[in-house]
């Protein structure tokens, strides 16, 4: 019988976390300690000589079906293989969020033998982090209303223009949209309201995108509320924010460090959305890891016209990051997918599917070249691929001067992925990778939209709201032309439709409105309908969890 992923970590020989450390020469002094199994590492970790020596390598994907196409997995098992063929590997990930663990999607912990654990305590509170993003950003709503409320220290914020909601790390569709202040005066002015996921705060948009403390609160004072009542901009320096949640986020700024199956060491820090911001963990741990491995394999969410592009166009420049190698990952199940399958029809072999959904992962590796990283493809190996679909994908590939690797390090861990790590290693060895961003921040932001609605989504063009065009005179009025682009999309579709699959052609993306992320350094056009606060669905994940007398867990995934 096959055992479900929590089973496999439940029965999984882990170590103690000091053994971990002591793999990467962090001396027991240095470590944090959270139980046995957990520990933050200190910034003086950092090295920025041995940053320079090390590798980078990225692993992103094709546009993913629904249910995802296993880049945690992939990113464990190719750090696993990579320490299996004797290279000094760490593998750097997000942390996960509660609310996709109790909805739809499950945790993030990877699955099979290629997961980081203690996979139970990674996939609840873990160390916090989480927790202490939270508080901090709800101080800062807390410090908007209460400013609004006072008639002596008040800076006359117009409440119909405070844009900072409340967050909560859970999916919970009925406060997407609230009203408060209700029930009187003392309880403070009734205005419209709302509040998003955790992951979709800018506060942990800005953990991740920190230098160090100090550029830390820097950023959290640069966070945009509002305006004033005289259309003056309102940050949270003007509330006198920035130092209590800087204090609330002292320890969550330190990254953690836990072990894979095959006990090798993995940093998880922080956890942004791809859909909605950058996506991969923060600059903090990126360096952490560099500075203690010789190779460090790092993910960025969703497909890579999303966490990829916007790892390489924004993460990569702020925090002066060279990746040297890219992964792309893709399934054959995602290639049906693309070419026309329906959902009970994902497990299908059909080879004209996989043929007409190629073209959906040869977009995905122009785009890499777009970079001056040409991928390797994984192919993340399910049971129900045929032979012939894979010798399909990787002739097509190879056609492309690109090498496509069966990774199977769901079934056999590290073991299943040496092939995907040496043909990475050799990728670096060759020198052929020399990446650069696709654009100028300082180009005008409408000229940033379309160059990576053209070259990234393959768009013909990018139409406007007229809301939209009104916040373009504000971005530039306020200063923050000069940012790069964080577009919100759907990651279904290379289009803002996430319903045309494969390689969408001949279609316009419309902006509707845009966010201004003043602190994490970055401007959101908002494309389509985005989902900032998700529901649960009919049948949560949550109904087959349970923990019996004696602590044993049940039903997590």
């Amino acid at each position: 019988m096959q055992l479900t992923d929590l089973e496999i970590a439940q029965r999984a020989a882990i170590r103690p976390i000091q053994d971990i450390a002591a793999k990467l020469s962090i001396p027991q002094e240095a470590l944090e300690l959270y139980g046995k199994y957990k520990a933050k590492l200190p910034h003086q970790l950092i090295d920025e000589q041995k940053i320079a020596q090390s590798n980078l390598i990225l692993v992103s994907a094709i546009s993913p079906t629904p249910a995802g196409e296993g880049k945690t997995t992939v990113s464990i098992g190719l750090a696993d293989g990579l320490n299996k063929i004797g290279k000094r590997a760490i593998v750097v990930l997000r942390e996960p969020s509660l609310g996709p663990v109790f909805g739809m999607k499950g945790g993030a912990a990877g699955g099979g033998y290629s997961q980081v654990i203690p996979m139970v305590d990674i996939n609840l509170h873990f160390t916090g982090d989480f927790a202490a993003i939270e508080k901090a950003n709800n101080l800062l709503a807390a410090l908007i209303d209460n400013n609004i409320q006072n008639k002596t220290n008040n800076l006359n914020i117009d409440p119909r223009t405070v844009v900072w909601k409340r967050v909560m790390d859970m999916n919970d569709r009925a406060l997407r949209h609230i009203i408060i202040g209700i029930g009187g005066s003392a309880n403070g002015i009734p205005r419209e309201d709302g509040f998003n996921i955790t992951p979709a705060s800018e506060v942990m948009a800005i953990l991740c995108l920190s230098k160090d403390f100090t550029d830390l609160k820097t950023r959290l004072g640069n966070i945009f509320v509002g305006f004033t009542f005289d259309k003056k901009p309102v940050f949270a320096r003007d509330l006198k924010a920035q130092g209590a949640m800087t204090l609330l986020l002292k320890d969550a700024i330190l990254p953690n460090l836990v072990q894979t199956l095959e006990g090798n060491p993995a940093i998880l820090h922080g956890g942004p959305f791809a859909n909605i911001a950058q996506g991969t963990n923060s600059i903090i741990a990126t360096k952490t890891g560099l500075s203690l491995a010789d190779y460090v394999v790092t993910e960025a969410g969703f497909g890579a016209d999303l966490g990829a592009e916007k790892f390489l166009d924004i993460k990569c420049p702020y925090g002066n990051l060279k990746p040297k190698a890219m992964v792309l990952v893709a399934t054959i199940r995602a290639l049906r997918h693309h070419g026309g399958a329906k959902k009970e029809a994902y497990n299908t072999p059909d080879l004209a599917l996989v043929s007409k959904g190629f073209e959906n992962l040869e977009k995905h590796i122009e785009n890499c070249k777009k970079f001056g990283l040409t991928p390797v493809v994984a192919i993340n190996l399910f049971p129900t691929d045929s032979p012939e679909e894979i010798q399909y994908v990787q002739d097509r590939c190879a056609a492309l001067d690109v090498k496509a690797v069966v990774s199977d390090g769901f079934a056999n861990g590290g073991n299943g992925t040496t092939a995907l790590a040496q043909a990475v290693v050799d990728m670096i060895a060759s020198g052929a990778n020399a990446y650069h961003q696709l654009y100028d921040w300082n180009l005008p932001v409408e000229e940033k939209i379309l160059t990576i609605a053209q070259e990234i989504y393959g768009a013909d063009g990018v139409d406007y709201s007229a809301k939209a065009k009104a916040q373009l005179k504000t971005i530039q009025s306020l200063g923050f032309d000069k940012l790069p682009v964080c577009i919100a999309k759907t990651q279904k579709s290379f289009s803002d439709n996430e319903n045309k699959v494969g390689r969408p052609r001949g279609f316009n993306i419309t902006v509707r409105e845009f966010e201004f992320a003043a602190g994490a350094g970055f401007v959101v056009p908002i494309v389509g309908e985005i989902m900032r606060m998700p529901g649960l669905p009919p049948v949560p994940a949550s109904e087959g969890m349970d923990i019996d007398a004696e602590g044993n867990v049940f039903g997590l995934s």
